[in-house]
């Protein structure tokens, strides 16, 4: 028997249910943050696109504005509101448009993951 049980091999009940719970853990994680981080990456690739527009350069703040809202719908941002871009006009007629935002993510219980952006158009 002692020499049996030497060569047996294999997963717990109690290591199965701690490695159950690390892999449901680490997908429910991804679940929330891919949005978010997919989000953020859209957000800076809307503010590169209006820099990059011509018709852009010209145009007043107040439409620079409507642009990134209506690019924002489209895409269903709803994590940065156009209060909070900063658009800066250069002196060579260029455009830069920056932000600053938290996303909170309610994790399970009173666990709450708070995550900083910062896109920015170049």
């Amino acid at each position: 028997m002692h020499g049996l049980s030497n060569r047996q091999r294999g997963l717990s009940f109690s290591g199965f249910i701690a490695g159950a719970f690390v892999v449901v853990f680490v997908a429910m994680l991804g679940l929330k943050l891919i949005p978010v981080y997919l989000h953020s990456a859209q957000i800076g690739q809307i503010f590169r696109e209006i820099s990059a527009d011509p018709a852009m350069r010209t145009a007043s703040i107040p439409e620079i504005e409507m642009s990134y809202r209506k690019r924002a719908q489209i895409n269903d941002i709803n994590d940065l509101r156009v209060e909070d871009v900063a658009i800066v006009r250069e002196e060579d007629g260029s455009l830069s448009l920056s932000a600053e935002y938290e996303v909170r993510i309610k994790l399970v219980g009173n666990i709450t993951l708070l995550l900083e952006f910062k896109p920015a158009s170049s």
